[in-house]
């Protein structure tokens, strides 16, 4: 296991960005998946893909062979994402309508999907549609993505606004699917969900096992071979905020 990092006096650790986050899920999704992208930081994914690596991304509205997020001046107003993003395509792309592309989505033919969540409870049971409250016009297509794709990967901040958990031993909030999230990116970790319960894998650069379970409701296990997160400098992150 990697040793507890190591601050100089008045340092304190980094969060991910988002961009950081998005860039640690591009490095693991494997060349030749189908990967369906979800709104917020999901959508940053396609932009970190290594070249080396062949890999069709999957958008609900009807995309298939989608590329990075659309630069500024370079936009089709006919070419959006489900997020309403205007992105690209890439050679051999193709549209479809709604009933196809969830055909592919509950058929099992995605492999993966990066989805963000308000909370995701130790077992594995997401959450990622509605708070207490708020007016949503419904779980949309969540449901379908949890249920039908084997890997579901979560990309969201460790803790909410207000310094809670969003990682915890039950979910609080109504659930999207039960039992469905197998890997978790935040800005702090990389934690994976197995029957066996939650296993951190891998720490933000300088922070510290304790400092992750500190921020975590649920009880985590720790990898033997856990170590700190390999990310350009660039995108690392910004200073924690003062307790």
């Amino acid at each position: 296991m990697a040793k507890e990092p190591q601050l100089a006096k008045g340092e304190r650790p980094l969060k991910l960005t988002r961009d950081g986050i998005a860039y640690r899920v591009a490095c693991d999704l494997p060349d030749g998946s189908y990967v369906n992208l979800g709104i917020g930081i999901p959508t940053q994914v396609s932009s970190y893909l290594s070249p080396d690596k062949e890999i069709l991304f999957h958008s609900e509205n009807g995309i298939l062979g989608m590329g990075p997020i659309a630069e500024p001046g370079t936009e089709d107003v006919d070419l959006i994402n489900a997020g309403k993003q205007y992105v690209t395509m890439l050679p051999g792309g193709c549209f479809f309508d709604h009933p196809m592309s969830f055909a592919m989505v509950r058929g099992g033919h995605i492999t993966h999907t990066v989805l963000g969540a308000l909370e995701v409870a130790a077992n594995g049971d997401l959450a990622n549609w509605r708070t207490p409250g708020a007016k949503v016009p419904g779980v949309g297509g969540a449901m379908d993505l949890a249920f039908g794709i084997k890997n579901v990967w979560i990309t969201m901040t460790h803790v909410s606004t207000k310094g809670q958990p969003k990682i915890l031993k039950a979910c609080t909030l109504p659930l999207t699917a039960p039992h469905c999230v197998t890997r978790i990116y935040t800005d702090m970790a990389l934690i994976d969900v197995t029957p066996e319960g939650l296993l951190l894998r891998e720490c933000a650069p300088g922070i510290s096992v304790a400092e992750v379970q500190s921020q975590t409701d649920a009880p985590l296990k720790v990898a033997k071979d856990c170590c700190e997160m390999d990310i350009p400098e660039h995108i690392k992150g910004v200073a924690l905020a003062a307790a």
